[in-house]
């Protein structure tokens, strides 16, 4: 029984998977209260899959990239729950391969990830998205909106990048892919657990917030 939890984009949620399928999501759309909501979302989840806590095997969490203090949230909920339960260390999953691994069955081709890194900047990956499986190309990376490469910009979008900054972006942005969904997540993590996905080796990562940037804030030196 493996949670899956993301708080890399606008959604803060959590899903439960039994091996075969999702058996409880919950998100929360608020990008400023990670602290406040994640904690009763995984207990709704628990609550609607009808599963204790003390059933999981298995924690897997969105890494990133994203905000400074919405990763840190999901990344030590994460490892404070496993440590808590006597699980293995949690295992990070890069959130943007969440997002495309959602338009799998609508979208076949070369895809762009890009979500919202403010400061008019956007993360982004690259795909290749087949009928089983999305497999990233190149990134994950930041950059201005307008710095992102032209063939990239006119690519098939999910993320929010596209939805802000509509000006640098001409290809076509695919509807209801804006933020990570949890079960998506958790759909992921089972199949790069399983072996099941041809990235299996190279996707899972440590429990460790994907920044991609320093934080603005800076210790002060005497």
């Amino acid at each position: 029984m493996l949670l899956a939890i993301d708080t890399a984009t606008g959604i803060v949620g959590a899903a439960l998977h039994d091996g075969e399928r999702v058996r409880a999501e919950v998100v929360h759309h608020d990008v400023r209260r990670h602290g406040e909501l994640l904690a009763p979302a995984i207990q709704e989840a628990l609550r609607e899959a009808g599963i204790p806590a003390a059933e999981l095997t298995a924690v897997v969490c969105g890494v990133g990239p994203g905000p400074f203090t919405g990763l840190r949230v999901g990344v030590v909920t994460a490892l404070t729950l496993a440590h808590g339960l006597g699980l293995p260390t949690p295992q990070g999953i890069c959130s943007l391969d969440a997002l495309a691994h959602q338009v799998m069955g609508t979208h076949e081709g070369e895809l762009l990830v890009a979500t919202d890194a403010r400061r008019r900047e956007v993360y982004w990956a690259h795909y290749a998205v087949g009928p089983t499986d999305a497999r990233r190309i190149a990134g994950p990376g930041v950059c201005a909106d307008a710095d992102l490469a032209e063939q990239l910009r006119t690519l098939p979008t999910v993320g929010r990048g596209a939805e802000l900054y509509p000006d640098a972006f001409s290809g076509v942005a695919l509807p209801d892919v804006r933020d990570v969904r949890p079960g998506a997540l958790a759909e992921l993590a089972v199949r790069l657990r399983a072996g099941d996905h041809p990235d299996a080796e190279t996707a899972l990562l440590p429990p460790e917030p994907l920044y991609l940037r320093r934080p603005d804030a800076v210790e002060m030196r005497r």
